[in-house]
């Protein structure tokens, strides 16, 4: 071989040295693309969420805000999601699924740790959607340490109630429908309205009695309506919780678990909201609970190990460990002291459960029933009439018109019987 064939042949395997170096390095950049997180926490409780993220020793990129629902949609809509979306309730996500959106869980985690109705579809079978991620417990009443409220309905004054939010006004009033039809009229009923089925139509007996009993509640009084409506649901102005900010002497607040972490530190109480509810007491036939639910858009391995590291046991009870997060994984423990114990076991323990009615509607079905209890509730504050029958009249007209969701696995809403 001459000197310059010589020469040629070094460079031209140096060539091929630095090209499969290239390609390797690029490589290992794809494999360390971060997984890409668009969820509800911000603030400090998104500092937490991402200090058990990082525990996982998982590269990713999370992003928090309070209107995951509209920038969801958009990046959907754009072609990109986010690999793992985690979002309150079910509803979007049960039509992500039907559009062939979203990627089956089966087999990430132990799906035995999340018993009805927090798991989407049977375990073994079925294809399963989503797993909740953060639980909190509903058909409770909050009340300030040492001043337990006598087992009797309680006037609207009484009542500490805000309407307001920054993503979705209207839902605190529609907490309190959705209870007063469960405890009324039991899981069944509750349920098959839940769903949209034909038997739980909006204008039946079940919801009209309840939205009409919520209303002659909020007719006792227009200037607490009028306050209520105006009011954030965390309070303001510092938002340390309507329980505690003294607006018109109220004392007792209808509200989830996680209303706990407003208090900021405040000793505060529970107890089951039937009898407490206008035009009781009720038998406690059920607890509304709610969850916010981890979904993947991508089947990237990175994805699939991160998802399913955070439903694991000791994914949730690294979640768990911070204050105010509670699971539905029955592996996590209490927490120390008798309200941590008393909604764990309301979670997990014996009793039925329901999902909260809203969120396993359908988008348009929900926002409709916001403004709808934002409208009972202007009205009552004028002193005119509440107009029910027609505000349900429409609600079913929205029902009707609302897309079929078919292929979800979302075909229960309570636990037990």
């Amino acid at each position: 071989m001459t000197r310059r064939s010589k020469v040629t042949a070094i460079l031209a395997a140096l060539v091929l040295i630095v090209s499969v170096s290239l390609v390797a390095l690029w490589a290992n950049q794809e494999d360390e693309e971060p997984v890409t997180i668009l969820g509800v926490w911000t603030d400090a409780q998104e500092e937490q969420f991402e200090e058990v993220l990082r525990g996982f020793g998982i590269p990713f990129d999370y992003q928090g805000t309070a209107a995951q629902r509209e920038v969801l949609l958009s990046q959907v809509q754009s072609g990109e999601p986010p690999d793992i979306a985690i979002m309150p309730g079910v509803g979007e996500l049960a039509e992500y699924a039907a559009q062939g959106r979203l990627e089956p869980l089966n087999g990430l985690y132990d799906a035995k740790a999340y018993g009805p109705p927090w798991s989407a579809a049977d375990q073994t079978s079925g294809p399963v959607y989503w797993v909740p991620v953060k639980a909190d417990v509903k058909s409770i009443v909050w009340y300030r340490a040492g001043n337990k409220p006598t087992a009797a309905p309680a006037p609207l004054e009484s009542w500490c109630i805000g309407m307001s939010d920054d993503g979705a006004s209207g839902w605190p009033g529609s907490d309190w429908i959705e209870d007063l039809v469960l405890q009324r009229s039991g899981p069944k009923a509750y349920g098959a309205w839940a769903l949209g089925r034909e038997e739980g139509e909006w204008t039946g007996d079940p919801v009209r009695t309840a939205w009409e009993t919520w209303g002659r509640l909020l007719q006792q009084n227009e200037q607490a309506a009028r306050r209520a409506l105006l009011t954030d649901h965390r309070g303001e102005p510092d938002r340390n919780g309507l329980l505690f900010a003294g607006r018109g002497g109220c004392t007792l607040e209808h509200q989830g678990s996680f209303a706990r972490s407003f208090y900021q530190g405040k000793s505060a109480g529970l107890t089951d909201s039937a009898a407490l509810l206008p035009e009781g007491p009720y038998e406690q036939r059920a607890h509304e609970v709610t969850g916010d639910f981890a979904v993947l858009f991508s089947d990237r391995p990175e994805a699939r190990e991160l998802i399913g590291k955070l439903a694991s046991r000791e994914g949730q009870r690294a979640w768990a460990a911070f204050p105010d997060v509670f699971s539905a994984n029955s592996g996590v423990p209490p927490k120390n002291g008798p309200i941590g114990k008393q909604i764990t076991d309301l979670l997990t323990g014996p009793g039925v459960r329901c999902l909260d009615a809203s969120d396993v509607m359908a988008p348009a079905v929900r926002d409709a029933f916001y403004e709808a209890t934002l409208l009972t509730m202007a009205r009552a504050a004028e002193g005119t009439d509440l107009g029910i029958p027609d505000l349900l009249s429409d609600l079913q007209r929205v029902q009707k018109e609302a897309q079929p969701r078919t292929g979800t696995g979302l075909a229960r809403v309570c636990s037990g019987p």
